[in-house]
């Protein structure tokens, strides 16, 4: 089973700016998000602990790998989607044009970005690569683990749009010997009920 954990909020998110590639730290309330995942999954079998090389990322990774002892891995497959020009810039400053295009056509990418199809296409290699260990964890973002939702039910990119994910969140995915994925959860979030 790969459970895939959103990272923790940061000032980006929080104001509602596309983070993309950007390299930013946790907010307070995100620290302490990491935290509450990283006793969620105390108690579960983790054998793995792997991350985007993002720093939200990895210190999200770091709360659950100490409580199994674990080295984070870095995978750079788990990073998020790249917005390109659009990094930094808050939703409502992306033309609305640009928004109904990308819901419609999977193959769209934001100038000088990545396209859906292309993190879909990482993480599903990271799917196939992680089938065969007991119980990893991965920490990412909203487009790949999004993506990996629509690996699991086999349906095409314009489906994320369709889902909300918040941050922190725990996500399920398993995978068959075969390797190919079924979904058991999506956007857990009860371990954060007592955070404000």
């Amino acid at each position: 089973m790969i459970t895939f954990a959103r990272h923790g909020q940061t000032a980006m998110n929080r104001d509602g700016r596309l983070q993309g590639r950007l390299d930013v730290e946790l907010s307070e309330l995100g620290v302490r998000q990491a935290a509450a995942l990283g006793r969620e999954l105390a108690t579960k079998p983790v054998t793995r602990v792997v991350s985007s090389p993002l720093r939200r990322a990895r210190d999200t990774a770091a709360a659950i790998a100490n409580a199994h002892n674990l080295t984070v891995e870095v995978d750079e497959r788990l990073v998020e989607l790249d917005y390109g020009d659009w990094d930094g810039r808050a939703l409502q400053e992306i033309a609305v044009e640009h928004w109904a295009t990308w819901r419609t056509e999977p193959g769209f990418a934001p100038p000088n970005g990545e396209r859906l199809a292309d993190v879909t296409a990482r993480v599903a290699a990271f799917l196939a690569d992680a089938s065969g260990d007991s119980h990893t964890v991965a920490v990412s973002h909203v487009s790949p683990i999004k993506a990996a939702v629509c690996c699991a039910l086999g349906v095409d990119e314009r489906a994320t749009w369709r889902m909300q994910l918040d941050v922190a969140a725990l996500t399920r995915v398993g995978t068959r010997p075969d390797g190919s994925a079924f979904l058991l959860s999506y956007n857990e979030t009860a371990h954060l009920r007592d955070l404000v």
